[in-house]
């Protein structure tokens, strides 16, 4: 005998608790889920690449070619759509890759999930030869990596080390202790990559590669982050109408030598950068030797008797940079904290018009580090000082574009 199915019109009768069952299971589940963010399309590209010969092919007309110099993109949009007028364009530092902006080693939402609840369009990128960007053995560079210790002593838990003033505030980094074997310091170190052993190197292929992203995607909110800020000036100088501001947390620097872990080292031999400027006037030679340094020693106490370096008048200008919306954000127990001023110093000194300073512990933040983003309290930093300073940008650029269209209808 054959088994009857029931029909369509069969009804199965359960008891109610078996409903409530499934309602309450339900909502411990999304109660216990990590925040989702903001719904958002995904894609990415790579832009900037250019052909080269490999260099141990052997003579012959039909030379193998490797592309070389691209920078993987990771373009995010709000599903319900951009409201804001340009995207934000966010530069990692060194070592690092653009998933430090994506969510915090603990899980929390990233910077770029915060910017895309405001409305903006978001562009990440990986830099040249890093991460996702090829990097190619036959033609480019060494590369180098950070130890445990290097992210310990100057990322995770300075505080241990004290190898500058205020390194001891340190609290606000996730987790147990910030060191080999608590898991939020796991998770972040498995993060690292390999960087290309030289500035220089990392400069030109940087510069070269965001020029092309820009002229391909158009004006944006630049951010960058400590290795990064090199990149921002020399992009900013090359690029200026598709700056629309410019974002540098804890930028690299400071100009012309080392930073405090550093300090008599030269570098920066081009004040913010290790690669050509377009200073007014020019440069003999187009050599950054005929920029004359001179010493200054201030007595802001957050200094600690740190040298900072300026041109000697009459000072040399990046016209480029001239109108610029440019802040410098520097958190309060960072080795940046030193010589943070001495850069935007200098930026005021090349005629950097409309560049500010902002100290975190100034605005009610305390015991941040270098990687303040990625921070305990980073949600509450982009809410209160970062985000707020570009819409600013952007509301200062929309008024004054209704002026200019009301003086266009009042001229008779």
């Amino acid at each position: 005998m054959r088994p009857v199915l029931p029909s369509l019109t069969t009804t199965i009768s359960l008891p109610i608790s078996y409903f409530l069952f499934l309602t309450a299971l339900l909502i411990s589940i999304v109660k216990a889920s990590p925040p989702v963010g903001t719904l958002h399309y995904r894609e990415h590209f790579y832009v900037g690449a250019h052909y080269v010969s490999q260099p141990d092919a052997s003579a012959s007309a039909d030379v193998p070619l490797l592309a070389d110099g691209q920078i993987y993109v990771e373009h995010l949009t709000p599903a319900s759509g951009a409201s804001k007028e340009h995207p934000l364009l966010f530069v990692h530092g060194a070592g690092m890759t653009a998933t430090n902006f994506l969510n915090t080693p603990d899980g929390r939402m990233g910077w770029a999930d915060w910017f895309l609840g405001q409305g903006y369009e978001v562009y990440l990128v990986d830099q040249a030869a890093r991460g996702r960007s090829p990097w190619l053995q036959q033609v480019d560079g060494p590369q180098t990596s950070f130890s445990t210790q290097t992210v310990e002593s100057l990322f995770t838990a300075p505080e241990r080390f004290a190898l500058w003033p205020n390194a001891s505030l340190h609290t606000q980094w996730p987790g147990v202790n910030g060191s080999v074997g608590d898991p939020i310091f796991d998770s972040f170190f498995a993060s690292m990559v390999p960087l290309l052993s030289t500035d220089v190197e990392s400069g030109m292929k940087n510069q070269d590669a965001l020029v092309a992203l820009l002229d391909r995607i158009g004006a944006v909110h630049l951010l960058t982050h400590s290795q990064a800020g090199l990149f921002g000036w020399s992009l900013a100088d090359a690029r200026p109408h598709l700056i629309k501001s410019l974002t540098a947390l804890e930028p690299g620097g400071p100009p012309f030598s080392g930073d405090v872990l550093s300090p008599t080292v030269p570098s920066r031999s081009w004040g913010l950068t290790d690669i050509p400027l377009n200073y007014d006037p020019p440069l003999p030679n187009n050599s950054p030797d005929a920029l004359n340094k001179d010493k200054i020693v201030t007595n802001d106490p957050a200094r600690d008797g740190y040298t900072c370096y300026a041109q000697s008048p009459p000072a040399r200008t990046l016209p480029s940079l001239k109108n610029i919306p440019i802040v410098v954000v520097t958190s309060e127990t960072s080795w940046h904290g030193v010589s943070d001023g001495c850069i935007v110093e200098y930026l005021k000194g090349v005629g950097a018009e409309r560049v500010q300073f902002v100290r975190l512990q100034d605005h009610g933040f305390h015991g941040n580090g270098h990687m303040f983003f990625m921070e305990k309290n980073s949600l509450e930093i982009v809410a209160s000082v970062v985000g707020p300073w570009i819409a600013d940008v952007d509301r200062e650029r929309t008024a004054r574009r209704e002026r200019l269209v009301v003086a266009k209808v009042d001229d008779p």
